[in-house]
């Protein structure tokens, strides 16, 4: 009878600490105590585990979502506003001396690099990592090409201009757009390569802090990340210095101070973005990457755009093609 009861205790021992496996100990001071799965973590009694709270960029209660959405589609909707102008003037002296296609090219990016901002936003998934770390690689790219190529047609331009030069020949209509192909394609290839060997996946960082799961994205190969941003800073580099060395050319129209403005803002943002980001994790880190992806584009928008705005809106007189040509013959 005694081996009996022994035998029952032992069972209902037995049970008790399976059930207990995944909630801790039920008993205050007890001798054993049992791990909570890395997706739970112990009460203040320690006698049962709780669910860990999920932490990323909510669109359901977080205030950083609502107004990092409310800026991006108002970026979205200036830049909409600023490409409708350029439409509507496009005959004019001042669009089509900064080529106006190019100038619709680079509106449509930054619209695009606005827009991207949502990728950023809500719960992170291998396919919205994958976007996220590539779409802003790729339509910066673009958009910087484009600022590119707009300065080089204006040195070529200047240089074109004396009796018997060959760089007349450098006028052509195709070479401002295989300029923006051949340097954005570089970068889609960057990227391609990037998803082929060690894409981004989403990552859930339990151990950082107690009481939350970090839903965050890894970046997957660190070597391919960097070399994205290497590139993009390489054009970005290219176009401020060449923007730089032709800002002093005599022309009412010539837009290359603008770009050299443009592009230092753009450098000086990332550059000081890159430090933040390293040295942050899980909803800081996706905030500081948003915040350079918006200011980089206000400041492509801004800088470029605005002047031009302003004379086509509100100073129509110094939009004719006399201005145009004025300093040149002085």
């Amino acid at each position: 009878m005694r081996q009996r009861e022994v035998a029952a205790a032992a069972r209902t021992t037995g049970r008790h600490r399976s059930r207990d496996k995944f909630k801790g100990s039920r008993m205050t001071n007890s001798e054993t105590c049992n791990k909570c799965p890395s997706d739970e973590w112990p009460n203040e009694k320690r006698d049962r585990c709780l669910p860990k709270v999920l932490d990323f960029i909510s669109y359901h209660n977080d205030t950083m979502a609502s107004v990092f959405s409310c800026v991006s589609l108002f970026g979205c909707l200036v830049t909409g506003s600023i490409l409708g102008i350029f439409i509507s003037y496009r005959d004019t002296p001042i669009v089509r001396a900064n080529n106006r296609n190019l100038s619709y090219l680079l509106l449509v990016s930054i619209i695009l690099s606005f827009l991207s901002v949502f990728l950023f936003l809500g719960r992170p998934s291998d396919v919205t990592c994958r976007l996220r770390e590539t779409s802003f690689g790729v339509f910066f790219s673009v958009a910087v090409s484009s600022l590119l190529a707009k300065t080089v047609m204006v040195c070529v331009a200047f240089k074109s201009t004396k009796p018997g030069s060959p760089w007349r020949k450098w006028l052509s209509v195709k070479v401002p757009y295989t300029i923006v192909l051949l340097c954005s394609s570089i970068q889609v290839v960057i990227c391609v390569i990037w998803l082929s060997i060690s894409p981004p996946f989403q990552d859930l960082d339990t151990q950082s802090y107690p009481g939350k799961i970090i839903i965050q994205c890894n970046a997957g190969s660190d070597i391919w990340f960097y070399s994205m941003l290497g590139y993009l800073g390489f054009l970005a580099a290219a176009s401020c210095v060449l923007a730089f060395m032709v800002r002093t050319l005599p022309d009412n129209f010539n837009e290359a101070k603008y770009i050299t403005f443009s592009m230092l803002v753009f450098c000086s943002v990332w550059i000081a973005m890159i430090p933040a980001y390293l040295s942050t994790t899980g909803k800081s880190m996706v905030a500081v990457e948003v915040f350079a992806v918006m200011a980089s584009s206000a400041g492509l928008l801004g800088c470029v755009f605005l002047p031009k705005c302003f004379i086509i809106l509100f100073r129509s007189e110094m939009n004719r093609k006399t201005d145009l040509l004025g300093k040149r013959k002085e």
